[in-house]
């Protein structure tokens, strides 16, 4: 026995047909209409079509590059490493960080780090200038 709430009727799924290239309407023909068809260049498409003006507004307004440490503080790191005598494997062996660190440190390439900075302060023994805050 059938429950009220079961739907036993017969479903049939088949792919939707393509529709036929519509030859224009004309006014003796079956079916004709006033209506006019428009293309749509972007419709279905997540293209966003920006202009050169608004290119340039970004570009400009934001600044997404990060402060680095400029070529004095590598050049302090330099010369107080050179004083003691210290590879700059040696130097990240004593602060506990990667040689490539301290490179990219005497390079101006890094982004500044105070506490970073303090530790080279304090295996070097030397004071180390610091970069300038926000």
């Amino acid at each position: 026995m059938a429950e009220p709430h079961q739907d036993w009727e017969r479903v049939v799924i088949r792919q939707k047909q393509a529709k036929k290239a519509a030859a224009p309407a004309t006014a003796g023909s079956k079916g004709a209409s006033a209506s006019s068809t428009e293309k749509k260049y972007t419709a279905g498409t997540n293209a966003r079509k920006v202009d050169a003006n608004m290119a340039k507004l970004d570009a400009e307004s934001e600044n997404l590059s990060h402060k680095k440490v400029g070529l004095g503080l590598g050049k302090a790191i330099q010369q107080a490493r050179s004083a003691k005598k210290m590879t700059q494997a040696a130097l990240a062996q004593a602060i506990n960080e990667k040689p490539a660190v301290i490179n990219q440190y005497e390079n101006g390439k890094a982004i500044p780090n105070g506490q970073l900075i303090s530790k080279i302060e304090r295996a070097l023994g030397a004071k180390l200038p610091r970069p300038p805050k926000k």
